[in-house]
């Protein structure tokens, strides 16, 4: 729903401009993209990370940062590196949004900074 939801938190770009924008920006280098309403599509693609290769995994969540046990395991079933990221400041916000049951086996959070966001997550993982 970027571009269309709370567009004052989120910003006007879609999701595909937005990796598009992220593709560019890292051209020397392969991003893949995904994204699914669906808890479990998420666990079997960050549980896939290690079989493909993956360097790293940037991961927004969404709401199921706040309680997904699911995601939480998946992620530590992982050798690839999960950066927890989130387009807006989830500090500054609702105070259900301050709890992440991810967090502590991700390597890193990445919050506030809107799209880029994403890609200050990606740089991290070139360190």
């Amino acid at each position: 729903m970027t571009g269309e939801r709370e567009k004052g938190v989120y910003g006007t770009q879609t999701l595909d401009q937005i990796n598009a924008e992220i593709s560019r920006h890292f051209k020397s280098d392969v991003c893949e993209f995904f994204q699914s309403n669906i808890e479990g599509e998420i666990c079997s693609k960050i549980q896939g990370a290690d079989k493909e290769g993956f360097d790293g995994v940037i991961l927004n969540a969404g709401a199921y940062t706040h309680y997904s046990v699911a995601i939480r395991d998946a992620i530590s079933c992982v050798k690839a590196p999960v950066i927890e990221v989130h387009m807006s400041n989830v500090h500054a916000r609702e105070e259900f949004r301050h709890i992440s049951v991810i967090s502590a086996v991700c390597k890193g959070v990445i919050c506030g900074f809107g799209k880029n966001s994403y890609i200050l997550a990606a740089e991290s993982l070139k360190l």
